[in-house]
């Protein structure tokens, strides 16, 4: 993130990228602060996402040097790949947007005919240009590289183009008021997209739904399809596995978990983060800590806040 990204030699100090993604960077080098940046915001939104879950997405930390939970064709992995091309595409898109890019600027006004008190202006999200160019650098790794098998590149290839589609989906029309004292008898209208953790909790309930396939000839050419025979097809907006995940209760290395020892659980709570289940029934330990908060806040006119400081006791729980 440190890197100025204004010469072309500076594509070389990313490590990992193939000969595609490298010429895509040398072409494109204004491109990547938006890169860098959807890389950034997938490993953040990816562990807000899971805080509450014992995957808590910690393994994405060490990207691109994935672990072996994010190697084998896990749903944990389908998710990533789906979240990490969703963020490509919408940090390029707006991108265009703000003005960052030289090659593209706001979306293309929308064909439909606007109601009869709003018109389209503003400045929309790029969507068609952030798809083009996303779509390049996320999809190029699978379709070129040796690494991994055929249906582990069918799997990320299809869970990239889920992510995508969400994010398609998720284009929405956003007004402006206009008029007299706020009276709102013009509004103007853009498409634009919501910020990336709405599309991640999209993802994490098609990652919960996620469906396991196996890759078989199927005709002419090799499909994803269910592994049990009484599920329904998969469908474009499935997020699909091939193997199952540990469970993520105990440490071990060779499946990429790392336990959930000393994570924090909730005690009152009937969800993934309960003690019973964050805890893998092991138990759990209490312990007290204090916390300072913002307090008897008083608005003064005009136009501040003053606030004292409390300090109060919270207990807190850990795992065993």
């Amino acid at each position: 993130s440190a890197v100025a990204w204004n010469e072309s030699h500076h594509c070389r100090l990313l490590a990992g990228l193939v000969p595609d993604q490298f010429q895509m960077c040398r072409r494109n080098l204004e491109v990547m602060h938006s890169i860098v940046r959807a890389a950034r915001r997938t490993k953040s939104v990816c562990q807000k996402t899971f805080t509450d879950m014992r995957w808590n997405c910690s393994s994405i930390q060490r990207a691109p040097s994935f672990g072996p939970d994010l190697l084998k064709g896990t749903r944990e992995s389908a998710f990533v790949y789906a979240l990490a091309a969703a963020a490509v595409t919408h940090s390029i898109a707006q991108a265009c947007t703000s003005g960052e890019l030289p090659l593209c600027s706001c979306g293309s006004v929308p064909s439909e005919v606007p109601g009869p008190d709003f018109r389209w202006g503003g400045c929309g999200d790029n969507l068609r240009y952030g798809l083009q160019l996303g779509t390049a650098f996320a999809d190029s790794p699978l379709k070129s590289s040796k690494l991994g098998t055929q249906a582990l590149k069918a799997m990320n290839l299809h869970n990239n183009a889920v992510g995508r589609q969400v994010l398609s989906d998720s284009l929405d029309t956003k007004c402006k008021c206009h008029g007299v004292s706020g009276s709102c008898s013009v509004k103007t209208c853009w498409k634009g997209l919501p910020n990336l953790d709405e599309i991640a909790s999209d993802l994490k309930s098609k990652y919960l739904a996620a469906i396991k396939v196996t890759h078989r000839l199927i005709g002419p050419r090799k499909q994803l399809i269910p592994k049990e025979m009484d599920i329904r097809p998969v469908k474009e907006t499935d997020l699909v596995y091939l193997n199952n995940s540990p469970d993520y209760c105990t440490p071990n290395l060779h499946l990429g978990s790392l336990g959930t020892q000393d994570r924090q659980c909730n005690k009152t709570s009937v969800g993934s983060d309960s003690c019973n289940l964050m805890c893998c029934g092991r138990g759990y330990n209490a312990y007290t800590e204090e916390v300072v908060e913002r307090c008897h806040c008083k608005y003064h006119w005009c136009c501040y806040v003053v606030c004292k400081k409390c300090r109060r006791k919270v207990e807190r729980y850990v795992c065993k």
